[in-house]
């Protein structure tokens, strides 16, 4: 009779391509309060949708799925009573890729991450890199230098209390809806404070840009495998002139190289918002993800779950447009 290998989590990491698929992150959402299933090939979130018995799974930035890999997780799926799961895979995509993704028997869902993200070439001597970036974003580098600015990273209590502190004020002055506090911390605590606290290089280190003294931009990055990657960031609307920002990400793509990294994920693409403008002066690659896709696995109630969901998002839109709804944080 044969045995299933136990996955462990120096197997599991040794084939995650994401730091969303690595094992510190499916030990963050267990402890957020998700349920999560682990495969050879990857992990899927599991969350309940509030007062109903009914639950999705979510399969973030895994591998191209396989007929395979469709059929173990839809025979977990079926077993588990889910709706459906939620593909989104971290893989370039093409025509011929998504024809094949409908031959497996999924269908485009909504997505969670944008489909295109930014991709700067680390392997380049800082020089080219230099060469490559706008002028008006090196002109703002030089700046922020004369001003004084220091870049540093810095992971002490002190300085992620002051993340915190301008999260919550840069979703109120953008108007957009970020993570918890709670959700912050407790993501901080599993991708940096435990694993540092074990010896371990941590997946999440925190940057920071100082002026006179005080902490007015700050940056969470990942790093994972060979790639680093900047899911978050936050900053002070005062002193603006000094342009820390475009100083921030100077310095980061300089820590990435010394971290012998090959490439720096910008984490998204969205056509019309400040911070795509502020991207594409560093020069980056555009690329183009396959894209979002559910397998259904109780299709009627799947159907209507699409039909709320839809009416849900543009409530909340609505509600944003008009000042009913405000940033919680």
């Amino acid at each position: 009779m044969n045995q299933t290998k136990p996955i462990t989590k120096e197997s599991f990491n040794k084939v995650s391509g994401h730091p969303l698929q690595s094992w510190e992150w499916g030990e963050f959402r267990k402890a957020w309060g998700n349920e999560l299933v682990r495969f050879p090939f990857g992990q899927v979130t599991i969350t309940k949708i509030p007062h109903l018995p009914y639950k999705i799974g979510v399969f973030y930035k895994g591998p191209t799925p396989t007929r395979d890999v469709i059929r173990e997780v839809n025979n977990f799926a079926k077993e588990s009573h889910l709706i459906f799961v939620k593909f989104e895979p971290n893989v370039l995509g093409d025509t011929r890729l998504r024809e094949k993704m409908i031959d497996l028997g999924l269908v485009k869902g909504r997505r969670i991450f944008t489909n295109e993200t930014f991709l700067i070439d680390l392997s380049k001597s800082e020089e080219d890199l230099l060469k490559g970036f706008s002028s008006k974003t090196r002109y703002n580098i030089r700046l922020a230098q004369k001003h004084g600015v220091e870049v540093v990273e810095d992971n002490s209590d002190f300085a992620f209390e002051r993340y915190l502190t301008l999260t919550k004020e840069t979703s109120r002055r953008q108007n957009f809806f970020a993570h918890s506090k709670k959700y912050h911390k407790l993501m901080w605590k599993t991708l940096n404070t435990d694993m540092v606290k074990h010896g371990e290089s941590p997946i999440a280190r925190l940057i920071t840009a100082r002026y006179k003294g005080e902490i007015i931009t700050t940056w969470i990055i990942f790093v994972w495998n060979n790639a680093l990657y900047y899911p978050y960031g936050a900053s002070t609307n005062k002193h603006k002139e000094v342009m820390a920002n475009n100083l921030m990400m100077w310095e980061a793509i300089k820590l990435g190289k010394k971290l012998g990294l090959t490439k720096f994920d910008l984490w998204g693409k969205e056509e019309g918002k400040g911070f795509t403008k502020f991207k594409e002066g560093y020069n980056p690659k555009v690329v183009e993800f396959v894209g979002s896709w559910d397998l259904p696995v109780l299709p009627l109630v799947y159907r209507v779950y699409r039909i709320a969901e839809e009416l849900r998002w543009y409530l909340l839109k609505t509600a944003s447009k008009v000042g009913l709804s405000k940033p919680r944080f």
